[in-house]
Parts: C-alpha cells; structure tokens; sequence
C-alpha cells in the first residue's frame, strides 16, 4: 500500500504543478487554450518517451492505444466539467465537491473492483478526503449568504466527481492487461480529441458562454509558452506515474493520493502570491496530514 500512496502523491505533485502553470496563464490567454496546449506537450511527450522507449510497449500495443483512446474523451469530459463548474459557480460550493473525487474513487474501487479496506485505512481516506476539500474552499465576501447549495454549477462539480472517481477505476484493468504505456499513449491522443472538439466548437459558435474559457486576453509570450510545456511535461510524468501506481497497488490509495493535487496549489499561492489561508483551510490541511499519517501507518 505504501507504493501506491507514495506514486500517487508524486501524481498529485504533478498535477498540482500542472494547476499551478495553468492558472498563471489561463488569465492571459484562456483556460480552454492552455488546456489544448497543455495537450498538444502532454501528447508530444509520449510520443517521444515511446520513440524512445519502444520496448515497454509490449506486443500487443495496438489492442491497448485503442482501448485507452475512449479513456482520454472520458477524461476530456471531466476537464470540461470541471471547468463549467468553476464558471457556474459558486466557487465556494464548486471547489471543495469537485476536488473530493478521491473518496468517491475509494468507495467505487471497493464496490467495482472488490478491493477492500480496513478500519484504520478507511479512517485515513476519510480524514484525508475531508482535507483536500476543506483546503480547496474558497470564501467571498457575501458567497455563502447567496450561494445555492443545489444549482448548475454545483451538478457539474457533482458529475465531474463521478468522471473522476470513475476514471482510476476505469483505466487499472487495460493497465494491467496491456501496460501502462500503449494504454496512455491511446488516452492521450482521445484527450486532445475531446479538447479540440471543444474548442471548434467555441471558436465556430462564438457563443458567450465560452468566454470565460476563451478570452484571448494577452499575446503568447515566451513566458506562457515556457509554462504551458512545463504544464505538458508535469502531465505526462502525473499520468505515468498515476498508471504504474495502478498497475502496482490497490486502485483505492493511488486514485485517493492522486487527488491531492490542489494543496500544493494552495502552498504555491501562500508562498509566492502572499495570500492567507482562512481557519477552515488550516483545518483542511491538518486532516489531510493526519490522514495521510493514519494511512502511512496503515500501510
């Protein structure tokens, strides 16, 4: 269990650099543009690390590209999602829900796949999912009072919970049947085709809908291209190392560890951009270290 606790948090790590890169650049040049780039990267990496690597995409590498291409438009699907969610609002709702997908994934790798926990264990996914959702709360002045708790926004967290909780889940069986490699490289290829999809659509509706997600904003400068093929390479190593955690350990802790992404969003924006945590964020970040420690000690 420790294995996949410890591949999962190095995914979360990744992915929260991913975060981190796209939203300095999202307010410059449009989320949905930083996701096609992030894409573009993520899907060139692979393709450099197969060129490279040829050997450890086994013999029946072509079963398994097409069966993980269906995958990457399922997680495509939850990138959207989630960022309609963020859109909808309110955020303060959004956020924590969407971001609480790693208990979700633990419940469906018991219902689904028939892992089990113990007592400590099942403590320790649930202080650590508590944690990661308290850190992400974001409170406005004036939110709470207006949000509703039952509204657009907050369905599309909800479904982008289910995207993810299932995605894990989904992806450990081709993993472990064809390897973590021709699988990811077929997801890949299925993610940027839902993203550009996506953005054809935005782009021949012109619709004000999409605004929040295509603003041009600023030129792409140096800087935001140096951010988004760090936001691609970060990727790449966050799927890789998220599949070979599932190809390794029980579904349940690499899904669960994965998801906590978002905290070090939190650190980055204390650390560099001097913003302050608010007392129910201290309390996210000390159940998420006591689950961490419980499951550490489980394992």
């Amino acid at each position: 269990m420790l294995t996949g606790l410890a591949f999962g948090l190095l995914a979360a790590a990744a992915w929260g650099i991913v975060d981190i890169a796209g939203a300095l650049t999202a307010r410059q040049i449009g989320s949905l543009r930083v996701q096609i780039g992030t894409l573009v990267v993520g899907l060139a990496s692979f393709v450099v690390f197969t060129l490279l690597r040829p050997d450890l995409l086994g013999p029946d590498w072509l079963t398994g590209a097409i069966i993980g291409l269906p995958l990457g438009i399922f997680a495509a699907a939850g990138y959207i999602t989630y960022m309609t969610a963020l859109r909808l609002g309110p955020i303060s709702v959004v956020s924590p829900v969407a971001v609480s997908y790693g208990g979700l994934s633990v419940i469906l790798a018991v219902v689904l796949r028939g892992e089990s926990l113990n007592g400590l264990q099942a403590t320790g996914a649930l202080l650590a999912t508590v944690g990661v959702a308290l850190t992400a709360v974001v409170l406005e002045e004036g939110t709470l009072r207006s949000a509703k708790i039952v509204g657009p926004g907050v369905v599309m967290a909800l479904l982008t919970v289910l995207l993810f909780g299932l995605l894990g889940v989904l992806l450990a069986g081709p993993v472990r049947d064809h390897g973590w490699l021709p699988i990811l490289l077929g997801s890949r290829f299925g993610n940027l085709a839902g993203g550009v999809v996506l953005f054809v659509v935005a782009m021949l509706t012109g619709s004000g809908r999409f605004r929040t997600v295509l603003d041009p904003g600023r030129a792409v400068t140096r800087r935001i291209v140096a951010l988004l093929v760090l936001a691609g390479v970060c990727d790449t190593a966050a799927f890789s190392v998220f599949a070979i955690g599932l190809e390794q350990a029980p579904v349940w802790i690499v899904t669960l560890a994965s998801s906590f992404g978002p905290v070090l969003v939190v650190l980055f924006a204390i650390a560099q951009l001097g913003e302050r945590l608010r007392p129910v964020q201290w309390m996210g970040l000390a159940a998420l270290a006591g689950g961490l420690g419980v499951l550490a000690l489980a394992g």
